[in-house]
């Protein structure tokens, strides 16, 4: 999963998302040609759209089941931990995120253009199973 990509798409993404199962584009694409670019490696993209964004065709919030577990992409983190959910992957801040707020895990993958706060520029891979995660951020530099 990635976010905030902010026009630019480093080689290193391209050649670790080949390997994935699936692309999640947390927000902040801000153009088209970046998506374009994410679907030709391969695996199926889903974008939640950024702030940033102005193609107003991709969705602000995206729920998706996998392995028996919830997860909300979207770009800017709720102010309060969603019920419905069992992990809520956003981007926004800049910064990558590990953080459990009751019975809900936030994750954030960080910047690929921009990082905040001495953070890398990173992205994060998932992987889900039996209905548990493994998190791991990836920086590109």
């Amino acid at each position: 999963m990635l976010a905030d990509t902010h026009n630019k798409l480093p080689q290193a993404i391209a050649d670790l998302a080949a390997a994935a199962d699936e692309i999640w584009h947390l927000g902040d694409v801000c153009a088209d040609r970046i998506l374009d670019e994410l679907r030709a490696i391969g695996p199926p993209v889903t974008v939640a759209r950024g702030n940033c964004d102005s193609n107003f065709d991709w969705p602000l919030v995206v729920d998706l089941a996998r392995s028996g577990l919830k997860f909300r992409l979207q770009h800017i983190p709720p102010e309060r931990p969603p019920e419905d959910v069992d992990i809520v992957l956003h981007g926004h801040t800049h910064v990558p995120r590990n953080e459990k707020r009751g019975s809900i895990l936030f994750l954030n993958p960080g910047c690929v253009t921009r990082p905040n706060r001495g953070s890398p520029a990173s992205v994060a891979w998932l992987e889900i199973a039996d209905g548990k995660v493994n998190w791991r951020l990836v920086p590109l530099r």
